[in-house]
């Protein structure tokens, strides 16, 4: 019988001190880290844990095959994928049957999180336990200083990796609007934001709650954004 488990803990938004205090406990307790990363890089969520990891711990990082170098829509991206995510599913469940292992997401691991493609996998096979966390988007329209829904009003959450139809569909019937995954995706975003007509709402967070944070009217953003910047438009709805 397996003696051990697996801990997904959420991390929160970037701020360190947004982290719940049962994710702290167990990060400061652990033997085995694991976390994501890609290739070359230390990886946010490590980076997040840097000051509260006991000295001991063993670390193990979970480098993606791929992130944008292959499109998702290629068949091949899904292959090396699923057989990253199998391979690490089958490594922490041998390591589960004898140690407690957590796993570092960023966010929330329940919303687009990397730990749901391993968690599907590890059902049936180990003990998991998911700490949740404050989500990024929380984080960001926060950080903007206006409340995301008032009454009634519903709010969408949309990737700028869908197309621009959709887009604009998306941002032309809703109230509030979260969109992720910026990036390279900006312009069509802008084009989709204008055709809803919606583009003069709108806001950009670039590292929400994080040191270097900035919140900006997208109109007077220039230039490049990062991948995991977030645009926001705030929902109007009923209030007393």
């Amino acid at each position: 019988m397996a003696t051990g488990k697996i801990i997904c803990a959420g991390l929160g938004p970037g701020d360190p001190d947004l982290m719940s205090l049962r994710s702290y406990r167990a990060i400061q307790g652990a033997r085995h880290v694991a976390y994501f990363r890609k290739a070359g890089r230390k990886g946010q969520a490590r980076t997040l844990v840097s000051d509260i990891l006991p000295d001991s711990v063993q670390e193990h990082a979970m480098e993606y095959p791929v992130t944008t170098e292959i499109h998702f829509s290629d068949p091949e991206y899904n292959r090396q994928l699923a057989a990253f995510y199998d391979q690490w599913a089958d490594t922490l469940a041998e390591m589960a049957t004898t140690e407690e292992v957590v796993v570092l997401c960023e966010g929330d691991p329940f919303l687009y999180g990397s730990f749901m493609h391993l968690y599907t996998r590890l059902q049936g096979r180990a003990e998991v336990e998911v700490i949740p966390g404050i989500t990024g988007m929380s984080g960001c329209w926060t950080a903007s200083g206006q409340p995301i829904t008032w009454g009634d009003d519903v709010l969408t959450v949309a990737m700028a990796t869908l197309s621009e139809d959709e887009l604009t569909r998306r941002a032309a019937e809703t109230d509030a609007l979260v969109v992720m995954k910026i990036g390279r995706n900006l312009p069509k975003l802008r084009r989709a934001l204008e055709r809803a007509g919606r583009a003069g709402d709108a806001w950009l967070v670039e590292r929400g709650t994080m040191p270097g944070q900035t919140v900006q009217r997208l109109s007077e953003v220039t230039g490049e954004v990062p991948y995991f910047s977030i645009v926001l438009i705030h929902g109007q709805g009923r209030r007393p």
